[in-house]
């Protein structure tokens, strides 16, 4: 996570612009979008998905990977959630076929799902308690021994932090009381938050109960639609740093 750490204090942004491209003339937005928001950017988060539902998709993913400046992290959400082998592929995709920097991962196969993505210097954002609302909810279920999968997995990856420090955990913005109980079980950890903006998460509620108590750093808020849709990108994420910092700054005064 270091490459995020000096990207995040060297800009005094937390903000993570993601690209789920849709419509027309995508290449031509995508590059538009890198370009006026690269400023404020802490980290870029492409959607595998909507790369690969295109006929050029990997090769778009390796031409973006060419327009996002090298010391911005790119991290490529592909949830990716196999074992062993399969895993080591996954990465080897991700890593060096796409040249990111960085990765999303389902734990549900436990930490071999995991650790195939922790080479050093790769950021490796595990799932915990994502952003959706589903009917029938695993992450939410109780455990006999306490707390609930979400907590679960949010364990396992504090367990391998101190061999892995790469790893961080997705964490939803529409859910406060869960991100701030996430927090508490690990302290240190970046956390990939999604949600804010379409999906509802509230912003404040997010800086307040997600942000490091050590240095006001450890959050990477994604937003997607909102800057996406904007008639002018780089206001959109200007305006958006500029209310993360303001927040930031009415807890964190001493250490921002």
């Amino acid at each position: 996570m270091d490459q995020l750490t000096r990207r995040a204090q060297t800009t005094g942004s937390l903000l993570c612009v993601g690209l789920d491209p849709v419509g027309e003339n995508v290449e031509t937005r995508l590059r538009e979008v890198v370009e006026q928001t690269a400023e404020y950017a802490a980290g870029f988060k492409p959607n595998l998905a909507f790369f690969l539902a295109r006929p050029d998709g990997v090769a778009l993913l390796q031409r973006l990977r060419e327009w996002i400046p090298r010391e911005v992290p790119m991290i490529l959400d592909g949830k990716f959630g196999d074992i062993a082998n399969t895993a080591e592929r996954y990465a080897a995709f991700a890593y060096d076929i796409i040249g990111a920097d960085g990765v999303t991962v389902n734990p549900y196969m436990g930490d071999d799902a995991i650790v195939p993505f922790a080479r050093p210097g790769k950021a490796v954002f595990v799932l915990a308690k994502t952003s959706n609302k589903p009917a029938h909810s695993l992450q939410d279920e109780q455990l006999v021994r306490g707390g609930t999968l979400s907590d679960l997995a949010a364990d396992v990856v504090q367990d391998l932090y101190p061999q892995h420090p790469d790893l961080g955990l997705v964490v939803g913005a529409t859910n406060a009381d869960a991100l701030a109980r996430l927090r508490q079980r690990c302290p240190e950890l970046w956390f990939l938050v999604p949600g804010v903006g379409a999906q509802g998460g509230d912003l404040a509620a997010t800086v307040q109960a997600g942000c490091r108590a050590s240095d006001g750093l450890g959050l990477l808020i994604n937003t997607s639609r909102s800057i996406w849709q904007a008639a002018d990108a780089g206001a959109a994420a200007r305006d958006l740093t500029e209310q993360i910092n303001a927040l930031r700054s009415e807890r964190f005064s001493a250490t921002i």
